[in-house]
């Protein structure tokens, strides 16, 4: 039993000797997604917060002394010019209007009277009949009963003028306030406000520029990173507080010259049509200004731009099929994607997804290939870079 078992020992022995150890499989190419630069000319979108104003708010005042014996609209509904809006006790002024139209009357009578006795001086003032002093007291009380006249006229006028002032009405189409003087109260020079007209359609917009905004504007100009539409003609675009994009657009129709030192800001505004008054005075809106186009720019994918200790950098995938890193310089966002400014050229392969398993000089595999990922038209860019949301 014993030399069988030694035998046997020393075969088991000879096989596991003879046994190769299994060579380690070779690791798959990381598969990615990528697209392929193309650079395009691409309209590009400055969002601003701004604030609605009315373009032409109206005082209502009361011009006459009076009692206000009622108001004749509805508090806070638009009203159309020459639509009456209150109305004053008219019965003192129609008296003071009756007075002066008899006065006038008089002074007339008196004026004729005294052309009819000029008249009859005259011939015999001519024959010597009269003397030349009764020709000139004659003429003298012509010309005073002329003058009377006059005056008592201009008292009429005047007259006339405050009795139509009792009669309120509002000189523009707009929204109207609630009435600071209420029925059967009586007005004077320091209770003359009674209300506010503010029109509407057109409105104004009023957003700002900062001064860092207007620098890289006009840096970005002179070297040829960005264009601006000829006449500076922007499209105004509003997005209101729930997202629902304004149907109108509007233009910029008013940049401030000055610098407004305590906000560090350049006041612009937009003027809009708003015919159905869905704007209001005093809105927060968001502001999209388009017309400006950005030249050959390049576009990437937000997700395909990381930052290293170095900066921001890219994966790209090289002639022979390798993955490898590129610094680049970014832009601001353009929707979901990232303005490249410098470190890419034009048919060059970026990879978009599967960034975490690459290596430099790793092989890989594109499972899916875009040749041209289109950015989405208008779409503003993000906060945080130039041309972003501004305050």
């Amino acid at each position: 039993m014993r030399p069988a078992l030694v035998a046997l020992t020393a075969s088991l022995l000879l096989f596991g000797c003879g046994k190769k150890e299994a060579a380690p499989q070779a690791r798959p190419p990381a598969e990615v997604t990528v697209i392929r630069v193309e650079p395009r000319d691409t309209p590009v979108t400055f969002e601003y917060v701004g604030q609605t104003q009315s373009s032409r708010q109206v005082q209502i005042v009361a011009r006459v002394n009076g009692f206000l014996d009622k108001r004749e609209y509805v508090e806070g509904s638009l009203v159309q010019a020459g639509d009456v809006m209150f109305q004053q006790d008219s019965k003192p002024f129609q008296a003071t209007l009756d007075a002066a139209k008899g006065a006038l009357a008089e002074q007339q009578a008196r004026l004729q009277t005294a052309r009819d006795e000029l008249a009859r001086v005259r011939p015999l003032a001519a024959q010597n009949a009269l003397s030349k002093k009764d020709l000139d007291n004659a003429t003298g009380r012509e010309q005073a009963a002329a003058a009377a006249v006059d005056t008592a006229r201009a008292n009429v006028l005047e007259a006339q003028l405050k009795l139509g002032y009792t009669t309120i009405t509002t000189p523009v189409t707009g929204l109207s306030s609630y009435a600071r003087v209420q029925d059967g109260a009586y007005v004077n020079p320091e209770n003359s406000l009674l209300t506010y007209v503010e029109q509407v359609d057109p409105i104004w917009v009023n957003f700002s520029l900062s001064e860092n905004d207007i620098l890289t504007s006009r840096s970005e100009q002179e070297s040829g990173r960005l264009r601006v539409p000829e006449d500076r003609e922007y499209s105004v675009e509003i997005v209101l507080a729930n997202g629902a994009v304004y149907p109108g657009k509007g233009r910029i129709t008013f940049a401030d010259a000055s610098f407004n030192t305590q906000t560090g800001t350049f006041l612009v505004r937009a003027t809009i049509a708003n015919p159905k008054a869905t704007l209001r005075p005093g809105m927060f809106v968001r502001v999209r200004v388009h017309g400006a186009v950005r030249p050959s720019a390049i576009l990437v994918p937000q997700q395909s731009v990381l930052k290293g200790a170095q900066g921001h950098f890219v994966w790209i995938i090289d002639k022979d099929g390798k993955a490898q890193v590129r610094a680049v310089e970014v832009g601001p966002w353009h929707g979901a994607d990232w303005f490249i400014t410098s470190g890419l050229a034009r048919g060059e392969t970026v990879v978009v997804d599967g960034l975490m398993r690459l290596a430099p000089g790793a092989a890989v595999k594109v499972v899916e290939a875009t040749a041209k990922r289109p950015a989405a038209e208008g779409k503003p860019a993000a906060a945080g870079d130039s041309g972003q949301t501004k305050s």
